[in-house]
């Protein structure tokens, strides 16, 4: 095979893959576009962007001003081009010799040399008359650049002239010719249907324009005005819905009507300035709309398909039990669509981490109530075998713990679980600091203990001039009581005895939970006690957390630090620790520091 033969099958090949590909990329387009309007968002945008187009568009084809002017601009020109063709035939009238009227009496009274003198005296006798062959050519000079169409009427009302009816040498045929508006054939639907459309667009009010022939003229109305000495003009519409103009203005000579100029425009010549006006519109019209609509898709793009995308993906967190799905991120966009979406995302955060918190909390509560209870079935299972009663005796006391033990356990874990919720449904209120430190320390120093441990209370004075002596926080009384008793209690718990816990309430700047520096109060609990170990400094806010290794197993649940930092969140504020240090580095005992946000 030669190389021309595989170079010309190539060549035909080319163009037939190319219009293979053709409906591919239609078939592309199509879909995208389908895609697109399958979002009710998407339909919505595009068709009330168009809808305002198009109300416009109508708005200007059915209450077009240009169409008046266009009218009362035709009518004046009329008007003014039928005086001046009025005057031009006028002039142009001959003096019917046979009317001249001559008074005998008065021939008789001349002297002798005397003329009768009809052109000073009897000039108003004078009948002139319009003599069409002497007319016609003056009229068709005059009225063929005007492209309007001219009749003439004598003082009776019959038609003398047509402009339709002369030839090129001004010659006047008599055959008939059909009237303005008359179709030579049947219209079509297409025709039907856009006459309908122009009469609706156009006046409906005008009157039915009727060609009536050679019949006598007076049967229009301006007509018979102007044979009457006054010019009209008249605005009506033929029967295929066209603008037909007629002015008449009266032909006079010495002030005498010999007849009446009938000027009217021919059908559709209005109609197809204002059809051309009407085009421009509808091709601005149509170039807007493309540009309406893709900037409807564009937006649309950009509202309904990133909405789309986080609607599925909240469904596929719904239904997603088993892993993690992400929520898209948009919050790179600083409108509302980013704000959605970033506020999706640290919703489906802070779900998956209730989750997470809620299994471990139920593997939590399931490995604590398990020890007590296997504690306490096998001395229930053991006492029936005691032998003695002092074994009996070790195995009641050993149950009584553990039962005591489960109950701790289940009225701390009752509290952790409403707590949530409690929190959720609370409303915050303005709370004084001060009055509630002031009630926990008087309660605690008012129950005797047998360690003689007792608690005092440091309110530093306010530098800020803004608040004053006052030590106001919003959040719950009883919850934030709560912490500090649980604090205090904690704080009492190791202390020596004989020694004492110290509360102090000052106001201090920190960095918040949303990250920016706040003002806050800040309340510190200090003990005498052995303090905390590194390892256990963040360890001890974990639920069931304890190390008390001076008290025994089980005399505590370890909920309680775990609820007051859950506690204190919830309020907006921080929980932490630390270990008050001497000068050569010695422990001298445990600090807790609570912040919580100032009321703005």
């Amino acid at each position: 095979m030669s190389v021309e033969a595989e170079t010309g099958r190539k060549v035909k090949a080319e163009p037939r893959a190319a219009a293979a590909r053709a409906p591919g990329r239609l078939g592309a387009i199509m879909n995208a576009l389908a895609s697109h309007f399958s979002s009710s968002l998407t339909r919505r945008i595009v068709v009330l962007n168009l809808g305002g187009l198009v109300a416009l568009l109508v708005g200007f084809l059915y209450l077009n001003q240009f169409r008046a002017g266009l009218i009362d601009a035709r009518v004046q020109s009329l008007q003014t081009q039928g005086e001046i063709i009025a005057a031009a035939i006028a002039a142009s009238a001959t003096v019917e010799t046979d009317a001249l009227t001559l008074d005998p009496e008065r021939l008789l009274q001349l002297a002798p040399g005397q003329s009768y003198g009809y052109r000073e005296e009897n000039e108003s006798a004078l009948e002139f008359s319009i003599n069409p062959e002497r007319i016609g050519p003056v009229l068709r000079r005059l009225v063929t650049p005007t492209r309007t169409r001219a009749r003439i009427y004598d003082r009776e009302g019959y038609l003398l002239i047509d402009s339709r009816s002369l030839t090129a040498r001004s010659n006047i045929l008599r055959f008939d010719l059909p009237a303005i508006g008359q179709d030579d054939g049947a219209p079509t639907v297409i025709q039907r249907w856009w006459d309908n459309l122009k009469h609706r667009l156009g006046s409906t009010e005008l009157p039915l324009y009727e060609d009536i022939g050679v019949a006598n003229g007076k049967a229009y109305p301006e007509v018979e005005r102007a044979l009457n000495g006054a010019p009209l003009s008249v605005v009506r519409i033929n029967a295929k819905g066209e603008t037909i103009v007629s002015v008449a203005v009266p032909i006079q000579r010495f002030r005498a009507v010999r007849g009446a100029l009938l000027m009217s425009t021919q059908g559709g010549d209005i109609d197809k300035i204002i059809a051309s006006e009407r085009w421009a519109i509808i091709r601005i019209f149509l170039v807007s709309a493309g540009v309406m609509f893709l900037l409807s898709l564009f937006l649309a793009g950009t509202i309904a398909e990133p909405m789309r995308r986080l609607a599925e993906a909240a469904d596929r967190v719904r239904r997603g039990i088993k892993s993690r799905q992400e929520i898209p991120d948009f919050t790179d966009r600083s409108d509302e669509i980013g704000h959605l979406s970033g506020a999706l995302r640290d919703m489906t955060k802070a779900l998956y981490n209730r989750i997470e918190a809620i299994e471990s909390f139920a593997a939590d509560v399931a490995h604590e109530l398990k020890n007590p209870l296997t504690s306490l079935r096998s001395a229930v299972e053991t006492l029936p075998r005691a032998r003695t009663e002092e074994s009996k005796g070790r195995l009641l006391e050993v149950i009584q713990h553990d039962v005591r033990r489960l109950d701790r356990l289940i009225s701390d874990i009752s509290d952790a679980s409403r707590l949530d919720a409690e929190l959720a449904r609370a409303d915050y209120e303005p709370v004084d600091m001060v009055r509630l430190l002031r009630a926990i320390r008087d309660l605690a120093n008012q129950v005797k203990r047998a360690d003689g441990v007792t608690v005092s209370l440091d309110i530093a004075p306010s530098e800020d001039a803004r608040y004053g002596a006052e030590y106001f926080v919003v959040g719950n009384d009883s919850r934030l009581g709560q912490v500090v008793n649980n604090l205090v209690d904690n704080a009492r718990s190791f202390s020596p005895p004989g020694g004492s816990v110290r509360l102090a309430l000052r106001r201090a700047r920190a960095i918040g939970r949303n990250g920016q520096m706040q003002d806050g109060l800040e309340i510190v609990v200090d003990d005498d006690g052995p303090g905390i170990p590194d390892h256990a400094v963040e360890r001890i806010f974990e639920r069931f957390y304890t190390d008390r290794p001076e008290q025994g197993f089980g005399q505590n649940s370890g909920l309680g630090l775990s609820i007051s930092r859950q506690i204190v969140e919830a309020h907006g504020g921080w929980i932490k620790t630390q270990n008050r240090l001497a000068p050569d580095g010695s422990v001298l005992g445990a600090r807790f520091l609570v912040w919580l946000p100032a009321p703005r």
